[in-house]
């Protein structure tokens, strides 16, 4: 029987790509988002995932048209913020919407018919930027921490049902809206290469695959899980990052040692 999948924000970056890659992988994928992704094999339902009777209406349209539900992908977010001295209430709320009240409105409303399949596979997309820090994104880091949290409560709460659920945290995803807020000509991009183990920028279709291996049967048994998904970045001593001549007087290997 084919399976079937619900992705949230799927016309974002990491959104559209983990759509694409599920329905490549023979899922037939229904997307929720305000903007049509426009992705073949996608089928759209328009909905503003902090709105709760837009969830319910367009996860119903969407149960409907599939049949079911096996797997749910919550994409959606937005990256924002300031220092909280100057965060106002409307900002802090908006954000903790965008990233966490919608993850609870579109699990809510699915979880019912996961529990009446016996079986599913959930997946929240954090940051590792509740393990790290970033500055002026306090809602942002309290919010995708919160979603770990609550991922990891709903894997005790519901692994009866056969359910599982892991949250993916993302390190700097290279997608239009991350690469939009970069320096021009190519400096920041080479920085965030240099600043991981792996020399490498992380892609949305990194994600992607992750999100295609966690919720398939493979994995069947994993399940209140955070997995890290950021080149090692998150595990650099800033000493790593030094100039080679304060590096060579630390006793350091050269950046470019092999």
């Amino acid at each position: 029987m084919t399976r079937t999948a619900l992705i949230t924000g799927a016309a974002g970056g990491i959104g559209r790509a983990v759509a694409a890659r599920l329905v490549a992988d023979g899922l037939r994928v229904a997307g929720l988002d305000l903007t049509d992704p426009q992705l073949p094999g996608v089928a759209y339902h328009r909905a503003d995932v902090t709105d709760p009777e837009q969830v319910r209406d367009a996860v119903r349209a969407a149960v409907d048209g599939l049949g079911g539900i096996d797997v749910l992908v919550t994409c959606a977010g937005i990256t924002e913020g300031s220092p909280l001295h100057l965060t106002t209430d409307d900002d802090w709320q908006r954000v903790l919407s965008a990233n966490l009240g919608s993850v609870f409105l579109c699990v809510r409303e699915v979880l019912p018919v996961m529990m009446a399949a016996g079986s599913g596979s959930v997946v929240t997309i954090g940051s590792v930027l509740h393990r790290t820090a970033a500055p002026g994104l306090p809602a942002y880091a309290a919010a995708k921490g919160a979603i770990a949290a609550l991922t990891r409560q709903l894997a005790v709460d519901y692994g009866r049902y056969g359910i599982g659920f892991v949250t993916l945290a993302p390190g700097w995803v290279r997608t239009p809206a991350t690469e939009s807020r970069l320096a021009p000509g190519g400096e920041d991009l080479a920085r965030l290469r240099e600043s991981n183990p792996m020399r490498a920028l992380i892609d949305a279709r990194d994600i992607a695959e992750a999100v295609a291996f966690v919720s398939s049967p493979a994995a069947g048994m994993l399940s209140g899980s955070e997995l890290v998904l950021d080149a090692g970045a998150s595990v650099v001593s800033p000493a790593s990052l030094l100039r080679d001549t304060h590096r060579e007087r630390m006793g350091l290997p050269p950046l470019d040692a092999r």
